[in-house]
């Protein structure tokens, strides 16, 4: 395994986990890594195969895309494929070799010679086929690091800079499980993870919570978990924070409104919360990758160091055909290096 060179300023040195090597990972770094809007301050580490990343190179070189970085001039953790990998197709091995790649790079940001972490997509069905029963990376990570995490969702907009971010109060959980799983002092707990991550741009932000049931229940109509648990919750801790606003819980179904006329609109729509709580998993991430698909970044909060990675997954059904979009993994970059500084 390849030695690298510590950068005599750790919060510029960003560790990549190239993610599952039949999916897009090492394509969207490479194009995302060459891209003019990357942060130039940024010492990119890879943690990968060296081989897989030139026969990436070569084969985007010849399919026309020059404006990526050779590899010989990257810094990589060389960890090798032992055998053929075939693009689109996950398995066993796939799954243990990003699960591999991945141990390697969070155990470089434990020794504290880096200060952010950027993962490219995994496919949990490979990391289950290889014993490794984790719901998502997320998890690894909060595992690992024995820290309570939170996923977070942010992105600027291309149009007038304004920050959309959505916070999940459950990650991957079923459905039947979202209402017991949902607690007082869970909520109160996102609610203040959430401020606390708001306030790195704006020292009062406005908070809106969506409601877990149509129409926010409808005062009891259509679900009971608002009346009974989520508005006394909000109450309770609107008390304890009088200084900042917070709307909710609004109507599932119009509460990501304001966000897409903020986040389309030339001029910021100052109605437009700063922040978004949202219950489960689906009713966050429709609304996010409607509204800003391209930009969003996958934040994992609560670790020691900063985690981010794209907002999309191994994109199977496109891996090897070198048409991968990599402005996520540009942002998720950017804003690696921003809240690590």
């Amino acid at each position: 395994m390849k030695e690298f060179k510590r950068s005599k300023n750790t919060k510029n040195k960003l560790i990549i986990s190239l993610g599952d090597p039949a999916g897009i990972g090492t394509e969207i770094t490479l194009k995302a890594l060459g891209s003019k809007y990357l942060n130039k301050n940024i010492e990119p580490l890879l943690v990968g195969c060296k081989n897989n990343i030139c026969s990436t190179y070569a084969k985007l070189i010849n399919h026309g895309i020059n404006n990526i970085p050779n590899p010989n001039t990257l810094d990589v953790i060389d960890i090798p494929l032992d055998k053929k990998v075939i693009p689109g197709v996950v398995d066993e091995f796939t799954g243990s070799v990003s699960f591999k790649w991945l141990l390697n790079a969070i155990n470089i940001l434990l020794e504290k010679k880096a200060s952010a972490l950027v993962t490219a997509p995994i496919s949990k069905i490979a990391w289950h086929k290889a014993g490794h029963k984790f719901a998502g990376q997320t998890e690894l990570l909060g595992k690992l690091t024995n820290r309570r995490t939170s996923m977070l969702f942010t992105a600027l907009s291309p149009n007038n800079g304004w920050r959309f971010n959505t916070l999940l109060a459950t990650t991957h959980i079923p459905l039947n499980k979202i209402d017991t799983t949902l607690t007082k002092e869970l909520i109160r707990y996102k609610l203040d993870t959430l401020l606390t991550f708001c306030r790195k741009f704006k020292e009062k932000p406005l908070l809106q919570i969506a409601g877990l049931n149509p129409h926010a229940g409808e005062e009891g109509k259509i679900g009971i978990e608002e009346q009974n648990l989520i508005i006394p919750v909000l109450n309770e801790w609107k008390l304890d924070n009088p200084a900042i606003n917070i709307n909710g819980p609004i109507s599932p179904d119009t509460c990501w409104i304001s966000s897409i006329n903020a986040w389309n609109d030339v001029s910021i729509d100052n109605k437009a919360p700063d922040g978004i709580l949202a219950f489960y998993h689906d009713q966050a991430l429709i609304p996010v990758k409607l509204i800003a698909f391209d930009e969003a970044v996958n934040t994992t909060l609560g670790l020691p160091f900063v985690r981010t990675s794209p907002d999309h997954g191994t994109a199977l059904d496109i891996a090897g055909k070198f048409k991968a979009r990599e402005q996520s993994m540009i942002a998720a970059l950017n804003n690696a290096w921003l809240l690590s500084q």
